[in-house]
């Protein structure tokens, strides 16, 4: 048992780029996080209970999703917003759906476990 968990341990420091645990789990920017809450306030309303939740969700989403995943999915909505055929690309693509599909995921996963 205690090779397996050492196998583990050296597979995911080498699979995260000698990142500790702490600094994969804790990846997201602070004000990406705020932003986050500010928005789910916005849309969930303005009191401590929402708060604790809408922090409860980016966190739940920061555990499944990495920061770079979360930028990309966030730059793909932002860019479907954008009218034009230049944008069409961000609206049809798989690849680019890719990315919001995961988001749309981990967003579930929060939305059960904290809300």
């Amino acid at each position: 048992m205690r090779c397996l968990t050492i196998i583990a341990a050296a597979f995911f420091a080498t699979a995260a780029g000698a990142q500790s645990i702490e600094e994969q789990l804790n990846d997201y920017p602070t004000a990406a996080r705020a932003d986050y809450v500010f928005g789910c306030m916005a849309a969930n309303g303005q009191g401590q209970d929402v708060l604790i939740r809408c922090s409860c969700s980016i966190d739940t989403i920061a555990s499944i999703l990495p920061y770079e995943k979360y930028v990309e999915a966030e730059t793909v909505l932002s860019m479907q917003q954008v009218g034009g055929e230049r944008m069409a690309i961000f609206r049809s693509a798989p690849a680019a759906q890719l990315p919001v599909a995961d988001l749309r995921r981990a967003q579930a996963e929060a939305e059960i476990v904290c809300f």
